[in-house]
């Protein structure tokens, strides 16, 4: 995958999903959402449609308008569809999606909680997104983020405008999502983080996200930080310096 085909537009398009072009979320597709992305822990309510998260992470790219947004983790891919279709909606962006396809089943519960290896084949992903529109704007990438980020210079990728976390939970693995996302964005750049709001896996050491933002948000001159603590929680953090992951790498107790 090279920069050049990173940032060219798919081609326009036609028939039902046009019809509102510039915004996509209509309530067909929002229930084909529920049943196909399947939210879990995003402060969602199908009764009435509610997106919940989601329709901030939709706003959120509408607002922003990035050109290239990281997202890693996804179960059924509630978070990209949300972010991808609202990139789509814009005319502009592209996403790259990294998720090793693991499964609870087969890899254990060490390596993922719940997974069931949605993403094992590149035909499935792209008619698992293609469902929502949004198949030309998503590119899967079937690794671990460690891998990923480690040929980030190889792929041509260009810097990351919004990443999306929400891979493993583990401190450290949280903790070198973090950075590494941060080293490959810049000043303004937005990350958010999922599962803020997982309080016994916190207590039992099973998750760290709470704890590595407890970190984060104390240096007041390199990140600004909103949390959400609703459900499973996400929080929402802008970078307010260049190379602000400097200051962290050196300092991140364990």
């Amino acid at each position: 995958m090279t920069l050049a085909n990173l940032t060219r537009e798919p081609a326009s398009r036609t028939g039902p999903s046009a019809q509102m072009q510039g915004f996509s979320l209509t309530p067909d597709l929002i229930r084909d959402v529920f049943e196909y992305a399947k939210p879990l822990g995003h402060h969602e309510s199908p009764a009435n449609l509610n997106l919940g998260f989601g329709f901030l992470y939709y706003a959120l790219v509408r607002t922003l308008r990035p050109k290239h947004i990281v997202v890693i983790g996804s179960g059924f891919g509630f978070s990209v569809v949300c972010l991808a279709t609202a990139m789509k909606d814009n005319g502009i962006g592209r996403l790259s999606f990294v998720d090793p396809s693991y499964s609870v089943l087969t890899d254990g519960p060490f390596k993922t909680v719940g997974g069931t290896a949605q993403w094992d084949a590149p035909e499935k992903v792209k008619g698992h997104f293609a469902r929502f529109g949004v198949e030309d704007r998503v590119t899967h990438f079937r690794q671990r983020s460690d891998e990923f980020f480690g040929q980030y210079a190889e792929l041509a990728l260009p810097a990351i405008d919004l990443a999306f976390i929400d891979g493993s939970h583990a401190y450290d693995n949280v903790r070198q999502d973090f950075l590494c996302s941060v080293k490959h964005a810049h000043k303004n750049s937005y990350l958010l983080l999922h599962d803020t709001n997982i309080y016994v896996r916190e207590f039992v050491r099973h998750a760290g996200v709470k704890r590595w933002l407890k970190l984060v948000k104390r240096e007041k001159e390199l990140f600004e930080l909103l949390d959400f603590p609703f459900a499973s929680g996400v929080a929402i953090v802008r970078l307010l310096e260049e190379d602000a992951w400097k200051f962290l790498e050196s300092d991140s107790p364990q």
